[in-house]
């Protein structure tokens, strides 16, 4: 980039000033005239263009071995570590994934609600009985929650709350 750069202001500028201005030697540049991409270089921007396309399909969650394993379905061949290595030259990181938590009865049981409705959802009259729900919502910075309440006799939505955390303030609000 920056030898042509070079190359098509030479006419205007001087050489030496424009190596200057570009932070390259002037005998990096005549080498670079004489032998402007090794055949490496050709072969990995082009597999580039296939990591970034398999990257990007993937919502950007993948890592290089998913990323490998959709260059070898595609008929490519490449190692793991080729692979690797231009993802992170280029900076294509993966989103990591959640940690489960493992625990051992830990804290105080839930306490359960009673069942009041007794699975009877058919109600002739609005208002006397309302529904909740909490849905997990995956973002890209992680996890956001949504806590509905929908009214039994119209099913429309009566009031909702959206929060990145799951506290009883997110079902309070709605």
């Amino acid at each position: 980039m920056r030898y042509a750069f070079i190359k098509t202001h030479q006419c205007q500028h001087a050489l030496r000033f424009l190596c200057q201005a570009t932070h390259v030697h002037r005998s990096g540049y005549y080498v670079g005239l004489q032998h402007p991409q090794s055949l490496r270089t050709k072969k990995d921007k082009r597999l580039l263009g296939i990591i970034k396309r398999s990257w990007m399909a993937s919502g950007c969650v993948y890592f290089y071995r998913q990323v490998h394993h959709d260059l070898r379905k595609s008929g490519e061949s490449c190692s793991k570590s080729r692979v690797e290595r231009l993802m992170k030259h280029y900076n294509l990181k993966a989103q990591p994934g959640y940690m489960k938590r493992r625990y051992m009865n830990s804290g105080e049981p839930a306490t359960v609600a009673p069942n009041i409705l007794m699975r009877q959802f058919d109600v002739w009259e609005p208002n006397p009985s309302w529904v909740t729900d909490i849905a997990y919502i995956r973002m890209h910075e992680g996890w956001l929650y949504l806590a509905v309440v929908l009214d039994l006799f119209s099913r429309q939505l009566t009031c909702w709350s959206m929060q990145p955390r799951m506290e009883v303030d997110l079902v309070m609000r709605a």
